[in-house]
């Protein structure tokens, strides 16, 4: 690992990405990639890592939803994902106290929100990510994290996509074009 890809725990946070209960309710089968997430956060959290859970949270009544968003309108219709409720909870497996919860209204981590501010402001350079889905969320925030400059890495086997080939391709071909890619395993080793 090189000196400019090297995690160090003043300079990295790590990115937890709709882990949320209310997310398994659409894709139960994500519930897979849980433990090697709690396992990712868990050794990050050991070395004085800044954990950053950023996941969907809506006013009540989501007035952030109009009537032409089709994508985000079965999340108002069913009422889910206000901020303080069960279904915008993070997985217990990742949560810990001193952990930062920023909320979004869109598909990516940097959706209208303060996570670039929180990021400065705290002198973060480095992004560890995982999450779901991998085409949607970690996509998204690995693309806008790589614009502004920061050094990246993708935790594949703590991401999850519906789509298997999708999750590969983006892990195995996509993804190592602005990030390393990496399993927790070896993020674990490279931090002891």
């Amino acid at each position: 690992m090189t000196e400019q890809n090297r995690f160090e725990p003043g300079k990295t946070a790590v990115l937890t990405l709709d882990i949320q209960k209310g997310i398994f309710g659409f894709v139960p089968s994500a519930e897979a990639m849980v433990p090697n997430a709690a396992k990712a956060v868990g050794a990050a959290r050991k070395k004085g890592f800044r954990v950053i859970h950023v996941g969907l949270g809506f006013e009540p009544g989501h007035p952030e939803i109009g009537q032409l968003q089709s994508k985000f309108s079965i999340v108002k219709k069913n009422g889910v994902f206000v901020k303080g409720s069960e279904s915008a909870q993070f997985h217990p497996s990742i949560l810990g106290e001193g952990d930062t919860i920023i909320h979004k209204q869109r598909v990516g981590g940097f959706s209208d929100n303060a996570l670039e501010m929180v990021l400065r402001a705290n002198g973060v350079t480095h992004l560890v990510l995982m999450g779901i889905s991998t085409s949607g969320i970690v996509l998204s925030t690995l693309r806008r994290a790589y614009d502004l400059d920061f050094t990246c890495a993708v935790l594949e086997d703590a991401c999850f996509d519906p789509d298997e080939e999708v999750h590969r391709v983006l892990t195995k071909k996509v993804f190592a074009a602005q990030a390393q890619v990496l399993t927790v395993a070896q993020f674990e080793e490279s931090i002891r």
